[in-house]
């Protein structure tokens, strides 16, 4: 015989989301307040982030240290959202009509013999300053994965993934470049010389310097400024947008091609950036202490960006338009 109700009212949603009185989206569903850390560490609390771990093991250190004590404050970080509300879905669909797209650009140019018809000073410069990218997108990949490791809500880390998976593209078209060049053009050292690059050529050692910096930061709240308000609005600006600028002038199409299709992933980095800049200038000492962070990284992206550009052609003009593009950036934002 019943006694009473056998259990409460059941929820119609998940419990983060029912005060809202309506059915979640996609993007709410899962995305919202889905960290397995949960509450346990934010920038402010106390207490270990994993309780079923002894409050000195290394783990729980390491977020005390780099979240828990980051000198970013708010009261409330579940507030964040992705303006795109990108999904994992949402996220392959976008990037399978763009991959489609890319795959159209290189299957026609190729057919057309497009690479035969590159010039021999051009194919240096694709030999000495595009080939070697994939290494500078593979940093921008880690940076970003370690990113979506240390921050105060999943929605943050949801941006974080999918820009690790941007750079990863970026990663894939170079690759893919570099044998097509190869095959045609090996003697300019296509597949072979690309790590020399990298590691010797003076054009490189600035970003090398910046992003190698840039992943031994490991607090949240500096991670992001550093990454993603300043080094790579200097990647995407000096090795994408005036590369590819640098590419139309040798009538090399394929590169121009590419080269936006990269930016469009560029764009919507920026959006969330954009965002979740706003949402930190709740409190004021969060801009302020970003500022301070822009400041004490902005030397080290121009000096990139002046070294990367003297290997273009004209390439005082394109280091202007690199720096002044990141300023810019950052000025939209309050920096």
């Amino acid at each position: 015989m019943k006694e009473g109700p056998v259990e409460a009212t059941r929820l119609k949603t998940w419990s983060a989301l029912s005060a809202q009185r309506r059915k979640p989206s996609e993007y709410e569903a899962v995305a919202v307040d889905v960290h397995f850390l949960n509450d346990h560490v934010q920038p402010g609390t106390t207490g270990p982030a994993l309780p079923s771990l002894a409050e000195s093991a290394y783990v729980n250190q390491w977020y005390r240290k780099n979240l828990a004590e980051s000198p970013l404050r708010l009261d409330d970080w579940h507030g964040f959202r992705d303006p795109e509300e990108v999904t994992y879905r949402r996220y392959n669909i976008i990037q399978e009509g763009q991959e489609h797209y890319v795959a159209e650009i290189l299957d026609r140019f190729n057919g057309e013999g497009h690479d035969g018809g590159l010039d021999a000073e051009w194919l240096e410069v694709l030999a000495r300053l595009y080939t070697p990218g994939r290494f500078l997108q593979h940093a921008v990949q880690m940076a970003s994965a370690y990113a979506a490791t240390v921050t105060p809500t999943s929605t943050i880390s949801h941006c974080y993934a999918f820009q690790s998976a941007d750079a990863l593209r970026a990663v894939s078209h170079v690759s893919y470049r570099t044998v097509e060049l190869a095959r045609g053009h090996g003697q300019f050292g296509f597949n072979e010389d690309e790590r020399r690059h990298w590691e010797t050529a003076p054009e490189w050692q600035g970003f090398r310097e910046l992003m190698e910096r840039t992943l031994t930061v490991y607090e949240f709240g500096e991670t992001f400024a550093a990454l993603n308000l300043v080094a790579k609005p200097a990647i995407d600006e000096a090795c994408v947008r005036q590369l590819g600028r640098a590419a139309r002038r040798f009538n090399d199409t394929v590169l121009d091609l590419l080269s936006d299709a990269i930016l469009k992933d560029t764009a919507r980095s920026r959006n969330w950036t954009g965002a979740l800049v706003k949402f930190l200038g709740e409190n004021d000492a969060n801009t302020a202490q970003l500022s301070r962070w822009v400041a004490k990284w902005e030397p080290l992206a121009d000096k990139a960006i002046d070294a990367f550009c003297a290997g273009l052609p004209e390439g005082d003009r394109a280091a202007t338009a690199a720096r002044q593009a990141t300023r810019d950036f950052r000025a939209t934002l309050g920096f």
